[in-house]
């Protein structure tokens, strides 16, 4: 039974994963002078330009897992930024007590999610998706 649900589950796994990463990229436009403000205030250069790649990493690939096109790239893409990004904005370790139990559980759900995308790279989108038409 569970593997007839295979290629289903796959895509609602793909646009689960996109909804973290979709509207993110889409706030970051809406409120760019704050996404700028906010990457500066965690010491990394170039803000602007960090705040655009951002942008294109979280809109691009994470409309390439809607679609299952480019899927293996783009999840691993987006588990490589998102592995960077919990280091920098999530660093429990270097924040006042008070504020430690909530960066601690967005740094281990980040890395959760890492998780699942490693296994769209290992496994690939599943038959619903245009990776698979064009195969």
């Amino acid at each position: 039974m569970l593997n007839s649900l295979q290629n289903p589950l796959s895509l609602v796994g793909r646009l689960l994963l996109a909804l973290m990463f979709v509207p993110a990229g889409f706030s970051k436009i809406t409120g760019f002078a704050g996404t700028v403000g906010y990457i500066g205030s965690v010491g990394l250069p170039m803000p602007s330009a960090a705040a655009v790649a951002a942008i294109i990493v979280e809109i691009g690939a994470g409309l390439a897992l809607v679609f299952g096109f480019g899927t293996r790239i783009a999840a691993l893409a987006l588990a490589f930024f998102t592995l960077v990004a919990t280091y920098f904005f999530h660093a429990f370790w270097s924040v006042p007590a008070d504020q430690q139990m909530v960066q601690e559980l967005f740094f281990f759900k980040n890395f959760a999610v890492v998780g699942g995308l490693l296994l769209l790279v290992a496994f690939g989108p599943g038959a619903w998706s245009v990776d698979q038409r064009r195969a």
